[in-house]
Formats: structure tokens, C-alpha cells, sequence
């Protein structure tokens, strides 16, 4: 080791800490994107490429400056339309620094044609304006209900958004009934009409939970959802509003007016329904994160193969060496979702064995109550039987004393003109009217005289 290496081993080990440039360019990257969010930016499209991933690249432009922009294919294939060279457009952007290459770069989220910025002013206008009535304050959004029973959707039948929803709300809660108000979602008078439709919507008060929405379209398609009436009906609803409208990177003022706003139709769909629990909540919301995180590198071992094969005669090593960490990426995620479940299902076996142990042994109740059961019966059929001797001696002796018995030995029963008994000869009287019940029937009989018999 000479003097020269000695000093600066020396320097870096007493002195602040030596970055290497890959850590230097992640570093200012992140702060980058913490700086700056996701703004608008104008300029003129120069030096187009479309790469084989899908992905575009191209620099942004005006008199005085330049800048490097990508756009991912995830993105590209949403745009509405294919820019070209020397084009005016607006990208909604966010500023980031390619790390490989230590390249500033634009990373563009959305395009669209200038010429828009007229309706973009107005939609500024009218959302400072509802902004100043507190129409956008976040205290008056109310919460989405934990259970929902019904939901109304109000968009055009004809809408590929309305089959989304559906599909959506079909796998996620079939057993919650659905109510279409229907409308047109753009053209003329279509404001009006998605407006009547939320206050219709609002005065049935037939649903827990209100879906307004539609598919993506340029800033004209989705005018009707930045009028103000529209905003108001939503707003003064009288119940929850979710607004779906367009795709993620779309927002008009009705998303500012809803108690929720989500980035498309189908999100919307999901919004409003609980999740079946919070392992699989968090089961999801971790995978969407991990889905994120992959895509992104993705994305961005993409840039860099698109990069690299400008430069590499045959980018065939590059392409295995990555499918094979994509390889082992993927063993790693199926050995980390196999564990917790080996873990859980271990869990749930421990748990069933307890609960067997602990389930108390019902056989001797059993046994006592069949015994009792059978000698209540006996009892019931000993109590019958004695009650029955006693039914049937006493009918024997009404059966004794029964009038109709003593007619049917000869005897009858002598009644005068109103009923009464005549039980002494004394009680007849001559040209009198009397009555002989006897037991074939009863006669009347008139009587000439009355003469007594003498004993």
C-alpha cells in the first residue's frame, strides 16, 4: 500500500460517510418525488419512440427547454390516441430521475391533445367557487355504511361502466339488491338529466349507498359530471355518494362533491361493500402492495432492457438473467403465501383438538331423562286407565236413572196444556187438555171426566 491509498483510506474512514453514485441517484430520485407532485406540463412532442415493451419515450419541448419523458405501456394503452411528432399535448407528469443513467426524466401518468385548457379553466372556476360554499369540505362527507342492503346506480344502461359495476358487485355481494336510475352520461341536456336522476334517487331513498359514474373518455365525454347542478344534487343527497367516473387519473367536480370518490366504475363497486374480514382485508391490501411494488420493477427492469438493447448487439443474456430473478421472485412469493397458511391451518387443528377435549359427556342426562320419560308415561297411561273405570260406572249409574228407561217399561209422564208435571189425579180436570209422554213419543189427550179411585 503507497502513501496516496493510505490518505484516503484514512479521509473516508474519519469523514463523512462515501456514497456510491447508484445510492446518490436513488437518494435524489426520492426527493424528487417528494418534492414535486403530479403536476401538468405543455410542450411539443420531439423524438417519438414506441419501444417493443409497449412502452413510449420522447422529449417534451418548447422555445427555451427540453425535457426527457416516459411513458410505461400501462399507461400508453389508456391515452385515447397515438402522439406524434411535433404534436402539442399536456401530460400530467411526475418528476423523477431515471437512476441507472442519472437522466432527469418526466414520468408521465396521462396525455392528452391541447386545446382543452379553455374547459380546464372553467372546471378551476367552479370548483373554487363550491370550494368557498364548503361544498368540498371533508366535515360534511359522511361515512360509507359497514352493511349495505341496496344500491343505486345512476348511469347510462348502455355503458360498458354499468357491466363492470355489476360483475363487480355479482362476485363481491350477490345477495345485495341493485336499483338502475337511468341516464344518459354525456351529449346535450345529459347534466340535467344525471341530476334528476340523483334526486330521484335521493327522494326514494331506497338504497343505502348511491353509485354515480361512468367509463373513461376525453375531458369533453366527462363534461356533464363538472356541472354545478350536478355537484349540488350530489352533495344534498340523502344518502351517501360514491363517484366513479372515468378512469384513475380523470377528476371531475363530482368526485370533489361525493362522500367517496373512486378512480373507476368497478372501484366503485368495490368501495361500497364490506370485506368478508380484516385477515382477508389486510390479505388483500397486501397484495395489492406487493402487485404495486412488482410492477414497478417491472416497469422499470423494462426501461432499463429497452435501454439497454439500443446499445447490446443481442440482449438475450440480459432477457434470461432477468426471467430467471423473476423465477426466484416468484418462489419466494408462493414459499411466503404457503407459510402462513400451513401456520393457520396447524392453528385450527390445535384449536378443534381442545374443543373435543372440552365438550362435557351428556350420555348419563340421557339416560336419566329417558328413564324419567318413561315413567311419566306410565304414570299418564295408570292415571288414564283409573279415570276411565271411574268415566264409565258413573255413565252405568246415569244410565239408571234415565227417564226414558222407566217409559220404556210402561210408564208415562202426564203434562198439562203448559208443561207442568200432574203427578195427583186432583190436578186434572174435566174438558181439560193434557200430554202423554211415552217412551215411543208423546200424545195429547182431552179429558171427558175425572172420577178418583178409591183404595
Amino acid at each position: 500500500m503507497n502513501h496516496d491509498d493510505y490518505t484516503t483510506s484514512t479521509a473516508a474512514a474519519s469523514g463523512p460517510p462515501v456514497l456510491a453514485v447508484s445510492a446518490l441517484n436513488q437518494a435524489v430520485a426520492r426527493v424528487l418525488e417528494r418534492t414535486f407532485p403530479l403536476v401538468w406540463v405543455s410542450g411539443e412532442i420531439s423524438n417519438f419512440t414506441r419501444a417493443a415493451s409497449g412502452h413510449w419515450y420522447f422529449t417534451l419541448k418548447d422555445d427555451a427547454a427540453q425535457v426527457r419523458a416516459v411513458m410505461f405501456k400501462g399507461r400508453a394503452q389508456h391515452a385515447g390516441f397515438a402522439p406524434r411528432e411535433g404534436d402539442k399535448v399536456e401530460v400530467r407528469t411526475l418528476v423523477t430521475l431515471y437512476a441507472p443513467r442519472g437522466d432527469y426524466q418526466l414520468n408521465v401518468e396521462a396525455i392528452r391533445r391541447a386545446g382543452v385548457g379553455n374547459l380546464y379553466e372553467a372546471f378551476l372556476r367552479l370548483k373554487e367557487k363550491l370550494d368557498r360554499e364548503g361544498l368540498f369540505d371533508p366535515a360534511r362527507k359522511r361515512p360509507m355504511p359497514a352493511f349495505v342492503r341496496c344500491i343505486g346506480i345512476v348511469t347510462s344502461p348502455q355503458a360498458a361502466a354499468l357491466h363492470d359495476i355489476l360483475t363487480a358487485l355479482r362476485r363481491r355481494v350477490p345477495h345485495v339488491r341493485v336499483i338502475l336510475y337511468p341516464t344518459p352520461v354525456q351529449g346535450e341536456g345529459a347534466a340535467a338529466r344525471i341530476t334528476r336522476a340523483i334526486q330521484t334517487a335521493s327522494q326514494r331513498a331506497e338504497c343505502d349507498v348511491l353509485l354515480v359514474g361512468r367509463g373513461g373518455g376525453s375531458m369533453e365525454d366527462l363534461w356533464s359530471f363538472n356541472d354545478e347542478a350536478v355537484a349540488r344534487a350530489i352533495a344534498t343527497c340523502s344518502m351517501p355518494v360514491i363517484a366513479g367516473v372515468g378512469h384513475e387519473t380523470d377528476f371531475t367536480i363530482a368526485d370533489f362533491a361525493a362522500d367517496l370518490r373512486a378512480p373507476t366504475p368497478t372501484a366503485a363497486a368495490e368501495l361500497c361493500t364490506t370485506p368478508r374480514s380484516e385477515w382477508l382485508a389486510a390479505l388483500y391490501s397486501y397484495a395489492s402492495e406487493l402487485t404495486r411494488a412488482f410492477k414497478r420493477q417491472l416497469a422499470e427492469q423494462g426501461q432499463t432492457v429497452d435501454w439497454m438493447s439500443r446499445r447490446l448487439v443481442s440482449p438475450s443474456a440480459q432477457v434470461k438473467h432477468q426471467r430467471v430473478k423473476l423465477q426466484a421472485m416468484q418462489a419466494r412469493l408462493e414459499h411466503a403465501t404457503r407459510m402462513p397458511a400451513a401456520k393457520a391451518r396447524y392453528q385450527l387443528q390445535y384449536l378443534q383438538t381442545r374443543l373435543q377435549n372440552r365438550l362435557p359427556d351428556t350420555r348419563p342426562a340421557r339416560l336419566m331423562l329417558s328413564e324419567h320419560s318413561r315413567r311419566l308415561g306410565n304414570a299418564v297411561q295408570l292415571l288414564n286407565q283409573r279415570r276411565r273405570q271411574l268415566l264409565n260406572t258413573q255413565l252405568a249409574q246415569l244410565e239408571l236413572l234415565n227417564p226414558q228407561r222407566t217409559l220404556e217399561r210402561g210408564y208415562a209422564i202426564v203434562s198439562d196444556s203448559k208443561g207442568r208435571v200432574l203427578r195427583a189425579p186432583s190436578e186434572l180436570q174435566a174438558r181439560s187438555e193434557i200430554t202423554l209422554r211415552l217412551a215411543g213419543g208423546s200424545a195429547a189427550v182431552s179429558i171427558a171426566g175425572v172420577q178418583p179411585t178409591l183404595e
